[in-house]
């Protein structure tokens, strides 16, 4: 799933919403720099509608430029400690940071009826910000400590990727975070690389 958003488009495939939080920064060679795509309200409602957390027609009035910063922060701390998990090494205050914020309770929800009589999802309020940080946050604490989702985390094979991904594939061969984005750039390139080869 995907939300337009102007020039910018949220996607929601890695799997996880904490994983979809750290793919919020613009896909960068690796060791370079990401620019930063979550960085006003608006871009962020966008975001907590399009991921599931809060559900579409919520009012989020509530949300500014403190919200974009903590969440922000928080998307810092995640990608710190999932990628040392990936290449085991210690995510230093990471794992501490991230751990205070998932100690909060989540929104709370509700099931009602819309038109068509079927259930749905609604909050149970007006969405908090710590109630929605505390929703990433134990995502990333139940990744985490699931020893069978933490076996599928991978990032990207993609030259200019840095997003990483639970693999569900069978044999869990999937290389990339999507193989119609950074699967379709990789043969494309291959494409060019072997007609480059001919001439």
């Amino acid at each position: 799933m995907a939300a337009g958003m102007g020039s910018y488009e949220w996607r929601f495939d890695s799997g996880r919403v904490c994983l979809d939080l750290v793919a919020t920064g613009e896909p960068a060679p690796r060791g370079a720099e990401r620019a930063e795509r979550l960085d006003r309200a608006e871009r962020l409602e966008r975001w907590l509608v399009g991921s599931g957390l809060v559900p579409e027609g919520t009012a989020l009035v509530a949300v500014d430029a403190g919200w974009v910063g903590r969440f922000a922060d928080l998307r810092e701390g995640i990608d710190r400690l999932v990628r040392a998990e990936i290449e085991g090494r210690d995510a230093g205050g990471a794992l501490e940071r991230v751990n205070a914020l998932a100690a909060g309770a989540p929104p709370g929800i509700r099931a009602v009826r819309d038109e068509d009589g079927g259930l749905v999802r609604v909050l149970a309020g007006e969405p908090g910000c710590d109630a929605l940080l505390a929703a990433v946050a134990r995502d990333a604490v139940d990744l985490l400590t699931d020893p069978a989702a933490r076996s599928r985390l991978r990032q990207c094979d993609g030259d200019s990727c840095r997003r990483m991904y639970l693999d569900t594939s069978r044999g869990r061969r999937r290389r990339w975070c999507s193989s119609e984005v950074c699967g379709n750039r990789e043969r494309v390139a291959r494409h060019r690389r072997r007609a480059a080869a001919l001439l």
